[in-house]
């Protein structure tokens, strides 16, 4: 059983039209040659695969990539883009399913580790990272910096989208680390669309501890796919650890004696 939020057959139909912005290629090249270097040849796996809009390309790139995804009609909208034999998906929450094989990469992005609404199901997800890894592989996440520097007192919501067809707002509580994406678009025919999704935010330093409780190393942090410097102004990161054979076997030794 997971927290995460199910995505159901009508929003996978609509999904790649209403992220139509992720899909730029001033978007979407960056990414994809970030983790093509890391992958340096090897297999790849991704968690949340979703509709493929990092696979399919990442895969064109010559990477073998296999994907785990929780939400079947999500996984039904990939294979009309690729086949099977081409990207193959396991159906399944990414902080627990297993596929079989190693491999170099192991990735999550788009903000998607908030997926998984609690702080156990997240520590599970970075060991399971460990677990698909090969030794020296890495696992990368792309998420946001919780924006709570933008938050006065008293105010409970932060908009992160305002144009003309599209308005979007954070609610976010301080105390469980519990989030609400709002999302109110414009239709054709001037009607209006709401929607939600639920997620926890997760700090960087969070982020680390749970990489080490998995025996992965922090091996590189930078603010986007282009590699900018990772600042205190920066708004999300990319974040690159590494399994070291020897950090896990430390961190199982120090369960062991606890």
């Amino acid at each position: 059983m997971t927290s995460s939020d199910l995505w159901d057959e009508e929003t996978a139909q609509r999904y790649d039209e209403s992220s139509a912005e992720m899909f730029a290629p001033e978007v979407l090249d960056p990414a994809v040659d970030f983790l093509a270097r890391l992958a340096d040849g090897g297999p790849a796996l991704e968690f949340a695969i979703g509709t493929g809009r990092v696979a399919v390309p990442l895969a064109a790139r010559g990477v073998p990539v296999t994907g785990i995804e929780l939400s079947a009609p999500m996984a039904a909208q990939l294979r009309r883009k690729v086949p099977a034999e081409q990207v193959p998906v396991v159906i399944g929450d990414m902080a627990t399913t297993r596929v079989d094989g190693e491999f170099s990469l192991v990735y999550l992005v788009w903000n998607t580790i908030g997926n998984l609404r609690t702080q156990d199901e997240q520590v599970e997800c970075f060991r399971n990272a460990a677990r698909h890894l090969a030794p020296g592989g890495r696992f990368v996440i792309d998420v946001l910096v919780p924006p709570i520097r933008r938050f006065p007192p008293g105010q409970v919501a932060v908009p992160f989208d305002v144009s003309d067809r599209h308005v979007g707002f954070d609610t976010l509580d301080m105390v469980t680390q519990q989030a609400t994406s709002h999302h109110y678009g414009r239709l054709e025919d001037g009607s209006v669309r709401y929607g939600q999704s639920n997620f926890r935010y997760v700090w960087p330093a969070e982020c680390d501890l749970m990489a080490r409780l998995a025996g992965l190393t922090l091996e590189r942090r930078v603010a986007d796919w282009t590699g900018a410097p990772f600042t205190s102004e920066s708004e999300r990161h990319v974040s690159v650890w590494r399994k070291d054979p020897d950090a896990l076997e430390d961190s199982i030794r120090r369960g062991m004696r606890h």
